[in-house]
């Protein structure tokens, strides 16, 4: 049997956890697996790296760092909002993620961590910024 390497094209299922068996993703429960070229940048690194190395109907159990996954979380990620810079009804929770669109027309993403009267504590990080993951 052929191992996977850099430039093949594959499919699979994964399910992926934190190190505390909280599920964040499944390709399995969405029912369609993903497909990907080894090393083509689709993936994170440290996935794109493990399965290297596998054959046809393996499974593997492998954790990721966060300097292989999403990175550390940035404290210059977290920032202060005016509440005013929202849409007229707005009214934050904690843990919400909301979106919007910066000065470049680009889409961003936060996860509001406070809010006051007047403003709103957004962090910009990626949700799974400095955690470590694991992968079935």
């Amino acid at each position: 049997m052929s191992k996977i390497e850099e430039g093949n094209s594959v499919t699979l299922h994964y399910v992926g956890t934190l190190e505390d068996g909280t599920q964040f993703d499944s390709s399995s429960e969405r029912g369609e697996p993903i497909s990907f070229v080894v090393g083509g940048g689709q993936m994170i690194s440290g996935f794109d790296q493990n399965v290297r190395g596998m054959e046809l109907g393996e499974t593997k159990t492998f954790t990721i760092s966060p300097e292989d996954g999403y990175g550390q979380s940035d404290p210059e990620a977290i920032q202060e909002v005016a509440k005013e810079q929202f849409p007229d009804g707005f009214e934050p929770d904690n843990g919400v993620l909301v979106r919007g669109v910066n000065e470049n027309n680009e889409e961003i993403v936060a996860v509001v961590l406070e809010h006051s009267e007047e403003t709103v504590t957004l962090d910009f990080n990626h949700p799974l910024a400095g955690k470590n993951l694991v992968f079935e």
